[in-house]
């Protein structure tokens, strides 16, 4: 191998140290990269989880890059006192020309140690929306939801967000904490409905279709809410009423999957639809305007109540 370095140094002209330093650059990468085809294929062997497999390829790929680059550094610089004598040198002239890059770098790290968001998790940054699909070192991609979609479904766009925004925009994470949404339907009826069974008709239906947690799930939501301070005394569907200018508000609260919000309200609503249609004495309220004509000496009708 020597006699080869030697007869390269001579055709060449580059120098014997160079051929070293690149022979043993290929054989750090080839080994780092066998090491991890092998603990890929024993992970894969072991779990079928697509999820799980994904966190392991990219666990793997992190781990690689950091000691391929440990290793290239010692080989190419001699020791990580020169590297930082050289990069001492440059790093004004770094910072000025890649302040993107390292910004989204610096991000990357952020997601990686405090965990805002993970992948699989439905989350918001500025206007976008969406499912977590993956994390890069520059970047993050989400599955966008909502956008045109008047909704909690899919666009079909694939949204690439870079991760320096994690400083300078707000995030918010449907997952963190509580695996379920609360959700609110309003329905308005007129005065001279009958309420009480309007809200019957609205417990019923709301019951019938919010989310039932096991025991066992109901203890590991709060345990997972009073890790994070998120008190929840009530897990079940209610019905509040208010008094608005043209009659009853009532809403529905009830908790809901992630996933399922679209779906779920669409089922409420077809409910509601067909009770309150089969219903002589509830009417949905709207806005509207009424006119009372009086004459001299006349006094203006006055509505009967129990009417």
């Amino acid at each position: 191998m020597r006699d080869f370095i030697l007869w390269l140094e001579r055709v060449t002209g580059l120098s014997a140290e160079f051929y070293e330093h690149l022979f043993l650059t290929l054989a750090v990468v080839l080994g780092l990269w066998l090491v991890s085809t092998l603990v890929l294929q024993v992970v894969f062997k072991r779990e079928k989880d697509i999820r799980k497999r994904y966190k392991w390829r990219k666990f793997t790929n992190y781990i690689i890059t950091i000691a391929g680059l440990l290793f290239l550094v010692n080989v190419w610089f001699g020791g990580f006192r020169s590297i930082a004598t050289f990069m001492g040198l440059l790093s004004a002239g770094l910072v000025l020309a890649l302040r993107e890059p390292l910004l989204n770098i610096a991000g990357w790290l952020i997601i990686i140690w405090k965990r805002p968001f993970r992948i699989g998790d439905r989350i918001q940054v500025g206007e976008y929306i969406g499912d977590v699909i993956d994390q890069r070192l520059f970047q993050f991609t989400i599955n966008e939801i909502r956008g045109w979609v008047d909704a909690d479904q899919a666009t079909g766009r694939v949204v690439h967000i870079p991760n320096a925004r994690i400083f300078t925009e707000e995030q918010a994470n449907y997952n963190y904490g509580f695996p379920f949404i609360w959700n609110e339907l309003t329905v308005r009826i007129t005065f001279e409905s009958n309420r009480h069974r309007a809200k019957a008709l609205l417990a019923e239906i709301v019951e019938r279709h919010g989310e039932h947690l096991s025991e066992q799930a109901l203890n590991q939501v709060k345990w997972q809410s009073q890790q994070h301070l998120i008190f929840y005394e009530d897990f079940g569907p209610k019905v509040y009423t208010e008094v608005r200018e043209y009659g009853v508000k009532l809403t529905m609260r009830y908790m809901c999957s992630i996933m399922r919000r679209r779906q779920s309200e669409h089922d409420i609503w077809e409910d509601v639809l067909n009770a309150f249609a089969s219903t002589a004495d509830i009417q949905f309220a709207y806005p509207t305007t009424r006119f009372y004509q009086t004459f001299e000496g006349q006094e203006m009708p006055r509505q009967d109540p129990s009417s």
